[in-house]
């Protein structure tokens, strides 16, 4: 069963190694229930309005196998939360994902979520100088993030809700185009898709 491992949440905090000065990605998990809204999730605020949030990048959501996987290829571990997400994952195929399809983010008799998968995450020098910040091989940071083409989802909010860690996680509409993040992600970033790349899930 796909579950929702952890929300994580932040807020702008000075940066003086970003280009606008400051920065959201370093998050905190929350214990308990966080309302979800059209902008995303409470307690979680954008820093950088021009390439970041907005209803169509309300909710970023990354896959607990591929931490697991880039854990393994950075030689440490990486936390829930590390790569900036508001949702880790578990056994849900983020990257396999459909441009369109909805998840059910909670029980369906409570006050859950739906989300719709919108488009892909694409690296950024933020990002890469977190990575380096935290002791993590930056180098090359943002080619190898594009060449493993497994950028994790941002969501749209379609129905506003609670969600929490441990609440199931289901596919709800799938629309059947076959344009799945991942291959999106690689025509955009001109990388090869090979038809037995494996994906989260």
């Amino acid at each position: 069963m796909s579950v929702l491992r952890a929300v994580n949440v932040g807020r702008p905090r000075p940066a003086a190694w970003t280009t606008i000065g400051r920065t959201s990605i370093d998050k905190t998990t929350v214990h308990g229930p966080v309302a979800v809204g059209e902008l995303g999730l409470a307690g979680d605020e954008v820093s950088n309005r021009r390439h970041h949030g907005g209803p169509d990048k309300a909710v970023y959501a990354f896959a607990r196998e591929d931490l697991d996987r880039w854990a393994d290829v950075l030689g440490q571990p990486v936390p829930d939360a590390m790569f900036g997400e508001n949702l880790t994952t578990a056994a849900l195929d983020v990257n396999g994902a459909e441009i369109g399809e909805r998840w059910r983010v909670g029980d369906a008799t409570g006050d859950h979520a739906v989300l719709e998968v919108t488009m892909f995450r694409t690296p950024c020098q933020t990002f890469k100088a977190w990575l380096g910040r935290n002791g993590y091989d930056e180098r090359a940071w943002l080619r190898r993030f594009a060449d493993d083409l497994r950028p994790g989802a941002y969501l749209r909010v379609v129905v506003p809700g609670t969600v929490r860690a441990g609440d199931p996680i289901e596919v709800v509409h799938r629309p059947g185009t076959g344009v799945t993040v991942t291959s999106w992600f690689a025509e955009v970033m001109q990388r090869p898709l090979e038809v037995d790349h494996p994906v989260s899930g």
